[in-house]
């Protein structure tokens, strides 16, 4: 399953926000080897072909029905037959079609997500920002993500609009910011003190 503007390899932080499989559950069912020749690694990290979404899908939603061998043999069918809208195993039928849906909707918002931002080494010293402005696409998914509402994440940039808000929170997620998390904000971290004494040295002398 390919869309425009979307890689034919993800990795598993693209592949976590494209399915909706928590990104733990990606990197285990990766290691586990049950997507067989359809995950692997690109660039030293674990990865996922296009065409194994659905299957990272399937997985995940018939742990609890499924053994681990019965999931291989549910991956190796559908890697098979691509445009099966069922995969069956013995007596059990599994319908695929809304997880087609779920990933094919993924992929599309990933594309526009990937669109939406750029990368500009005038800019900002190539820090991915939204595009045709300087607003850093990290920064606004850590808004967010502080509880912010897009409300005042629109106050704060006009320019901006919902959709790009949007593309930039998911974005972020798809590629975590590089190297080592900043530091909190010197105004987040910051605690009153409290103190039952009131300094007076310094003030002048009753007369």
């Amino acid at each position: 399953m390919v869309v425009d503007g979307a890689p034919r390899t993800l990795s598993a932080n693209e592949a976590a926000c494209v399915t909706g499989v928590p990104l733990r559950q990606v990197h285990r069912v990766i290691d586990a080897g049950v997507l067989g020749r359809a995950a692997g690694r690109r660039g030293g990290s674990r990865a996922v072909h296009c065409d194994g979404l659905v299957s990272l899908k399937l997985v995940h939603e018939t742990t609890s029905i499924f053994t681990l061998d019965g999931r291989r043999r549910l991956v190796r069918y559908l890697l098979g037959h691509p445009e099966a809208e069922t995969v069956r195993l013995r007596d059990v039928s599994v319908d695929v079609r809304s997880m087609k849906d779920v990933v094919r909707a993924g992929l599309s918002r990933l594309a526009r997500a990937r669109d939406a931002i750029t990368t500009d080494d005038a800019i900002l010293s190539g820090v991915p920002c939204v595009r045709g402005t300087r607003v850093p696409a990290h920064d606004i998914a850590e808004m967010l993500a502080n509880g912010d509402e897009v409300s005042a994440i629109r106050d704060a940039w006009p320019v901006l609009t919902e959709e790009q808000i949007e593309a930039a929170a998911l974005y972020a997620r798809a590629y975590p910011r590089r190297g080592r998390p900043r530091s909190a904000p010197f105004w987040r971290s910051r605690q009153p003190v409290v103190s039952d004494e009131t300094a007076l040295a310094g003030l002048p002398s009753a007369q």
